[in-house]
């Protein structure tokens, strides 16, 4: 009688994969070698200042308002949606939130909550009609991209009396204990001791030239995290990623598809909010083309660190990376003597280059020829 039984050096199905395999796998692959081929050209091309901490400060500032988009939208994407409203939803948060605190004098605790509950209803709303009509998201989510637009400049001028900026935040949420969170530079007792210490640069009295670390770099950090151990570590991500992959195969195993898939219009309209938040109570003051073609931005961005168009693909930290990209690149021309409107070549050349990436590696994973 022959052992049928299968050798663990020879069964295929418990083969350990080569680490190089498993790598070219990850979607955020083409992102971190982007990164890093970015951070090569301007440290050969770009002044020194650049990657100074102070310059490191000011890529990873735009970079982070970015992300915080592009990470909502690339936990839609995996779910097998887009949303082209979110840039306009940004403008339209922030109109909120300036009603809140200009108009109805409200404090941070009662206003930042009531903004994040707003959008995430106007992020339902996207979300319903897109499941209820089986319309394709990107026209539905391109028709709230005007409406929204419109929204924003019709409230403006009612909120501020013909204006399209509601002005004076600043002085209304100045003295707010929550605004430390929203706005401004975090640790700044670190950066002066570091500056005593001589290990962070400093000008000629003394003080140092970084004061602290935006806020929005911790919320993109953290943001980032969060999102990666919801996509990695729980059933939430393994249903994120069959309802983009197969909605009919995940719908029929009991994933709640609708839900799920209407959540995520929820959290990418709370990105908008957050970053509506973070830049109103910067800047002082909201206005309607607050978040102008950022949502083009967020979908690149997302697609660069490895979503796929077509849904069930992509990485969160892959956004992130990016998302960083973008900050390196738009920033990093200013250190050099290239003209910047080359950004935009950048633009359509690395979404080009990462849609023909991704591809590849979905034919790879998937066997696909």
């Amino acid at each position: 009688m022959s052992d049928t039984t299968p050798n663990p050096t020879t069964d295929e199905r418990i083969k350990a994969e080569p680490l190089i395999s498993r790598m070219m796998k990850r979607p955020e692959l083409g992102a971190i070698a982007g990164v890093v081929l970015v951070a090569i050209f301007f440290l050969i091309s770009a002044d020194s200042a650049m990657f100074t901490t102070s310059g490191i400060i000011n890529f990873l500032t735009p970079a982070a308002q970015l992300g915080i988009l592009a990470i909502g939208a690339a936990m839609l994407m995996i779910g097998g949606e887009f949303d082209l409203s979110i840039g306009s939803m940004v403008a339209f948060a922030g109109l909120f939130f300036g009603i809140c605190v200009m108009v109805w004098g409200l404090p941070l605790i009662v206003a930042i909550p009531l903004t994040f509950l707003f959008s995430a209803f106007v992020g339902a709303i996207n979300g319903v009609i897109v499941i209820r009509s089986g319309l394709p998201s990107f026209i539905v989510t391109l028709a709230f991209l005007f409406i929204l637009r419109g929204l924003s400049l019709v409230g403006l001028k009612w909120a501020s009396g013909g204006s399209t900026q509601l002005r004076g935040v600043r002085d209304a949420t100045e003295n707010d204990w929550l605004a430390p969170i929203f706005s401004g530079d975090a640790f700044p007792g670190l950066f002066a001791w570091l500056a005593e210490r001589g290990l962070v640069e400093t000008f000629k009295n003394g003080t140092p030239k970084v004061t602290g670390i935006p806020v929005e770099i911790l919320w993109f950090i953290v943001l980032a995290l969060v999102a990666t151990y919801i996509l990695l570590r729980t059933p939430v991500g393994n249903w994120i990623f069959a309802a983009g992959g197969d909605s009919t195969a995940a719908s029929n195993s009991g994933v709640p598809v609708r839900k799920v898939k209407v959540s995520l219009f929820m959290v990418t309209a709370c990105c908008a909010a957050l970053v509506a938040i973070i830049t109103v109570i910067d800047a002082g003051s909201t206005d309607a083309r607050r978040g102008f073609q950022k949502e083009f931005e967020a979908i690149i961005a997302a697609v660069i660190g490895g979503c796929l168009l077509t849904g069930g693909y992509g990485s969160a930290i892959g956004a992130f990376f990016g998302s960083i990209i973008f900050g390196m690149v738009v920033i990093g021309l200013t250190y050099t003597d290239f003209d910047q409107d080359w950004f935009q070549v950048f633009l359509g050349g690395m979404l080009l280059i990462a849609v023909l990436f991704n591809n590849a590696i979905r034919k790879r994973v998937t066997g696909e020829r």
